[in-house]
This record gives structure tokens, sequence and C-alpha cells, in this order.
């Protein structure tokens, strides 16, 4: 099974290992990428199809068809901010298409906070890294909606 995941923000492609946060870099949740974000107001979208799982205000899970759940989380440590810096557009439990809208993220309000704020994207309760294929070049510049990595299990 092939689960192709999208990049939820515009930003600059990070090796998930690179994300200062050991929960992610040592795959604690799954494996994945991570995208730096322009220092501007962004929308993050959803980087597959299917059930919007659960919507917190600084990340989400939507779950595939095949029941492959992707994690979005938006910047580090961000639950502390009890939802200041997030607009939810969507609803908890509705379906998305990749690339529909489901959070507006203030990065410069997260950034004034003095936390990070780097997106990681991960599969949720995958191992393997090696079941991951980053798509573009690590470091590359990403629009919202491109291809982040290729998920195979």
């Amino acid at each position: 099974m092939t689960t192709n995941v999208l990049a939820p923000v515009a930003g600059r492609a990070v090796a998930l290992a690179d994300v200062p946060d050991p929960v992610f870099s040592q795959g604690m949740v799954g494996v994945g990428a991570a995208i730096d974000p322009p220092h501007e107001v962004v929308d993050a979208v959803s980087p597959v199809s299917g059930k919007l799982l659960k919507l917190m205000p600084h990340a989400f899970i939507v779950l595939t068809p095949d029941n492959v759940g992707v994690l979005v989380h938006l910047g580090l440590d961000t639950v502390a901010l009890n939802g200041e810096g997030f607009t939810t557009v969507l609803q908890e439990g509705v379906q998305v298409t990749a690339g529909e809208v489901v959070i507006s993220y203030d990065v410069p309000a997260v950034v004034a906070k003095g936390l990070n704020p780097i997106v990681p994207v991960v599969i949720m309760d995958e191992r393997e890294p090696g079941n991951i294929a980053v798509t573009p070049p690590l470091g590359a510049h990403l629009t919202a909606g491109a291809g982040l990595f290729v998920a195979n299990s």
C-alpha cells in the first residue's frame, strides 16, 4: 500500500531527524518529514484525503480510506498556547480532500512566543524509516499541497 503525503504548509523540507524535539526526531509517534514554514500566516492543508480523525488548534490527524493515520503538528510545544495563533477551519470528523485547508497558522505569533514553528508530518505508528521516501530534496522550498513524501507499508 502506497500513501502519497502532501506538504501541509509552504516552506523548506527538513528531515524528521533534524526536528529539535526527540518525540519527532526519534520517530516516537511515527516517521515522516517536516517543513520549516515562512514567518507569515499560512494555511495548513490536509496532506491526504480521508477523515479528519482528530482536530486540535495546533495539530490534526487525517485517517485515509486505507486506515493510514497522518499527523500534522504545527510547531513544537504549541499545545501550551491553548489555541492562540491557530484558527480551525473544519470540524473534527468531516471528510477532507488532500490540499483542503484545515487550520490557519499564524507563524509570527508562535515565533513571538519563542517557540519553533517547524511542522512535523508523520505516519502514525510507522516505525520503519525505510518505508518513507521523501519526495523533494531536503532543503527544497515547497508550496502547500506539493508532494512531501511517499509511505509504503
